[in-house]
């Protein structure tokens, strides 16, 4: 049957305006991601969006919509009257004239989307191999790990976006005033790996700069990376997460360590049910299990889930009773009220001089995390237990970051070690990674590591060189940004 003229005509306007109204929504939501998160890699971004986002802050969503999603539908209205309304109506239509120049401009649409979100290096990077884990990686399932006759607890607090930009510039942060002087004096006072002289810390790698990849780099000593197979699915609950991998936390749980995941939000949101339940964790607290403890009343949600000063109510509560247990425990958990955009202000806030509703939050958590640590030092159970104070990542308050700091300053995430069972050599001016945290965490708790090496991580407390130090961090990560085989056919499969 010949399609008529007419018809052809509302076919292919139809497909353009569709393809016009795709490339806008693409282009407003990575100018939207850039804006809030900024360039934290399109791995990132990949992972995120394809794994389970339940628990998302509704403020976010909010914000996407209003800055993401409302300008590509009036830009799709507006560019589209002008290309095929307009014409017509003025009796100048040419329908081949529209539709090439709505294709033109919806290729330099996707064009600035993919140079937005950095889709060209990580295409790029993907049709390169790297040979770093057949060369470098030590796999912890057959490493010698020799724990002390004591075992020594552990309790590990990762701080939402905790930098050590937020130190005062003469104490190398990038602020006009120290906004963490709590952490900044527990740092000093106990083991703190610095690339400085003074306070400092570590760089954010590929495969690192989200929550997930982060927990992933600083537990199991290697990056993590969206498989480019069954990517819709990966990360999701009842799905494998890095089956073939070693962590931490199976290390421990093989040791006959007790050990427990805390967070204030979904812990299904990004992954981390899946990661942490399918690697030898034995409990797992969120808001949902907030709820029925009655930590929270029934459906409480703000922000994320809920604020830090009822998580860390939750682990104080929690902890006393696990530390009642004839066994070793190690106890993790992660703060959210630093978490972008803006952070949360508690009651427990305070006002900052610089007017920043992010300063506060900044500043409230590091006077709760010393509220907390002071608690956990005066328990019977503190003589023998080591605590780890460590940002996931740097914080993607983009906007925040623009306004505050000198584009040339260069970030890096902050870590302590208290109470550590081991003695450090050389702690500052080390170039060092998320992934060097599996080995150096192990070393807090005593344990002798063979060749001082596991995953990709290097044991801090020893002289032996990082991977970055001896790669340099540029060409280090160069490698990690790489297609890996090594990756593929090991971490994603069952031992």
């Amino acid at each position: 049957m010949t399609i008529t003229k007419h018809k052809r005509y509302i076919l292919s306007t139809t497909l353009a305006v569709v393809f016009l109204a795709i490339s806008w929504l693409l282009y407003h939501a990575a100018d939207w991601f850039v804006d809030t998160y900024g360039r934290i890699g399109f791995d990132a971004i990949l992972f995120t969006i394809t794994s389970d986002l339940g628990g998302t802050s509704s403020s976010l969503v909010i914000d996407y919509l209003a800055e993401g999603f409302l300008p590509a539908v009036l830009w799709t209205a507006g560019t589209g009257f002008t290309l095929f309304v307009l014409p017509r109506l003025l009796k100048h239509h040419r329908q081949s004239l529209s539709v090439t120049l709505c294709l033109l401009l919806c290729f330099c649409l996707l064009g600035c989307a993919a140079w937005n979100t950095e889709l060209d290096d990580y295409i790029l990077s993907e049709n390169r191999s790297s040979d770093i884990y057949e060369n470098h990686y030590v796999d912890p399932a057959h490493a010698s790990i020799t724990f002390p006759a004591e075992k020594w607890n552990l309790i590990y607090i990762f701080l939402e976006s905790m930098e050590t930009s937020y130190l005062a510039k003469e104490q190398g942060g990038a602020m006009a005033e120290n906004l963490i002087p709590e952490l900044y004096d527990i740092a000093r006072e106990n083991v703190n790996f610095s690339h400085n002289t003074d306070v400092g810390g570590f760089h954010c790698i590929n495969g690192a700069t989200w929550t997930i990849g982060a927990m992933v780099s600083q537990t199991a000593g290697i990056p993590l990376k969206t498989p480019t197979a069954d990517v819709n699915k990966y990360g999701r609950a009842g799905e494998a997460f890095l089956p073939g991998v070693t962590s931490l936390t199976d290390v421990l749980h093989e040791a006959g360590y007790y050990q427990a995941l805390m967070v204030g939000s979904d812990v299904a949101f990004g992954g981390r049910e899946a990661y942490f339940s399918q690697h030898g964790m034995d409990a797992i607290y969120d808001i949902r299990t907030a709820w029925a403890d009655g930590i929270v009343p029934d459906k409480y949600f703000v922000w994320w889930g809920m604020e830090d000063l009822h998580l860390f109510e939750y682990a104080r509560q929690e902890l006393t009773e696990i530390a009642q247990r004839e066994q070793p425990f190690a106890f993790t958990m992660l703060t959210v009220d630093t978490h972008h955009v803006g952070g949360y202000q508690c009651e427990y806030c305070q006002e900052s001089t610089s007017g920043e509703t992010y300063d506060q939050s900044i500043s409230c958590s590091s006077r709760q995390v010393a509220a907390f640590l002071e608690w956990i030092q005066q328990q019977p159970f503190y003589e023998n237990t080591t605590v780890v104070i460590v940002g996931d990542h740097e914080s993607m308050d983009n906007g925040y970051f623009t306004r505050m700091t000198d584009p040339d300053y260069q970030r890096m995430v902050y870590n302590c070690f208290i109470n550590a069972a081991a003695e450090p050599g050389n702690t500052q001016n080390r170039t060092f990674a998320a992934v060097d945290l599996f080995p150096t965490t192990l070393a807090s708790l005593g344990c002798q590591i063979e060749g001082e090496r596991l995953g990709l991580g290097t044991n801090l407390f020893s002289d032996t060189p990082t991977l970055a130090e001896e790669l340099g961090i540029l060409g280090f990560e160069t490698e990690l940004a790489m297609a890996s085989e090594y990756y593929e056919n090991v971490f994603y499969n069952e031992k």
